[in-house]
């Protein structure tokens, strides 16, 4: 790929600092026929995708079909479903405090599948193959030290000293944010969940069946992902910060046979557990996703609550939405890093992330109640929805992406 070596000013339309999967996707899409200019700036080398290796439990996401139809528009697609493709056809949600239980199922909707479990080293390799383009330049290892807001662009200074002006810097750079300090945007309504997710992936006895399974246990949920294997999940595991600790001290063996209990065995006997991690949950909202001449997209602008497994797809809506605002500003003309184009781009995405995130709230606090009354009305709540087909319906197509506020790129070529 282009690797630029000047130290001094070089003119680009878009800066994108990040190029994760949500930065790649950003920078992909303006390479979809738009003309512009567009650097990507990544601190570490992309991983490599090596379809034998093991599983790595906090690299496989969960993928909407609204995510899917992007990545098919873009061309990446073909080189995802060439590796490790996980999918589930149906889900099974039960609360392990009473009998309270709904299954979607994707042939409810005529749709093949409900989503996808897709290690995130496919899907960063397929991106990667696609960006290969010598109209996209890329500075990596390289880190940003400094923004300066001048009229008609910004000037990033990289820390080994290179300098680069763009019309428009976008944050892409995940959770902790650098472009998002450095443009002085303060992180809002924040929520410590007080919980602990715990990821690793299993083998387990019976094959999943290309169902994803999701126990409410009192300290929280517990899913099991279908991997591309039949007999390989990937697990994540929310509950209290001192049983996490707990979990990840015991030996595999000690560890198994907890999971098989707290999943009821749901899949018979866990044969083997991976390597596991674990990571605080938080949900943070950055206070403006835009500035003149800067916008926030994926984690730098939200994080979530991982109980349905939206995270990574919000960024990709964001990507896709920015992306579309822009290209249409400067087919007509207008100035793509004036804040009169990104406002239409925060209108439209904070509304929508923040009706996910308040919708993720509610099941965390409704499924993560211990009272009486509460876990009756939740139980009864989940038989009747369950058998309530109009709802059932529209809960699956808002969670697949075929529902709200779509960029074009998600919607364009379905059936």
């Amino acid at each position: 790929m282009n690797r630029p070596s000047m130290r001094f000013s070089i003119d680009f339309d878009v800066a994108i600092a990040g190029g994760g999967l949500i930065g790649a996707t950003l920078a992909a899409v303006l390479l979809k026929g738009s003309g512009l200019r567009v650097v990507l700036i990544e601190q570490q080398e992309p991983p490599r995708y090596a379809p034998q290796a093991e599983y790595e439990a906090l690299r496989v996401l969960a993928i909407t079909r609204a995510s899917e139809q992007i990545f098919r528009s873009l061309g990446a697609w073909r080189y995802i479903e060439a590796g490790r493709l996980g999918y589930f056809r149906e889900m099974q949600v039960w609360d392990a405090g009473g009998p309270g239980a709904i299954h979607f199922d994707s042939a409810d909707l005529g749709e093949p599948t409900l989503g996808y479990i897709i290690e995130n080293r496919l899907l960063q390799s397929a991106l990667e193959t696609v960006l290969q383009d010598p109209s996209i330049a890329w500075y990596r290892p390289a880190g940003i030290a400094a923004l300066t807001w001048q009229n008609h662009h910004v000037q990033l200074q990289l820390e080994d000293g290179r300098r680069l002006r763009a019309k428009l810097v976008v944050g892409a750079d995940g959770a902790e944010s650098q472009i998002r300090e450095l443009a002085g945007i303060a992180e809002i309504w924040a929520r410590d969940y007080q919980q602990t997710a715990l990821v690793c992936a299993v083998e387990t006895e019976r094959p999943h069946g290309e169902i994803a399974r999701q126990r409410f246990l009192e300290t929280g949920p517990l899913a099991f992902l279908p991997l591309a294997d039949p007999h390989h999940c990937s697990i994540v595991w929310s509950t209290t910060p001192m049983e996490a600790q707990g979990l990840l001290a015991l030996y595999d063996e000690a560890f198994r046979l907890r999971l098989e209990t707290a999943f009821a065995s749901a899949l018979g006997n866990i044969v083997a557990v991976g390597p596991r991690a674990a990571f605080p949950l938080l949900r943070t909202h950055a206070e403006h996703y835009i500035k003149p001449r800067l916008a926030l997209i994926g984690d730098a602008a939200h994080r979530i609550h991982p109980l349905a497994g939206q995270g990574a797809n919000l960024g990709i809506l964001d990507a896709a939405s920015l992306a579309e605002v822009v290209i249409a500003a400067r087919a007509s003309g207008r100035d793509i890093g004036s804040l009169r184009v990104l406002r239409q781009y925060e209108r439209w995405r904070k509304g929508e992330n923040l009706a996910m995130m308040l919708a993720m709230d509610l099941f965390k606090d409704l499924f993560g109640s211990r009272l009486g009354p509460v876990r009756w009305a939740r139980n009864v709540g989940l038989q009747i929805t369950d058998a309530t087909g109009p709802v059932k319906r529209w809960i699956m197509r808002r969670a697949m992406g075929l529902e709200g506020d779509l960029p074009r790129l998600a919607i364009q070529g379905r059936r």
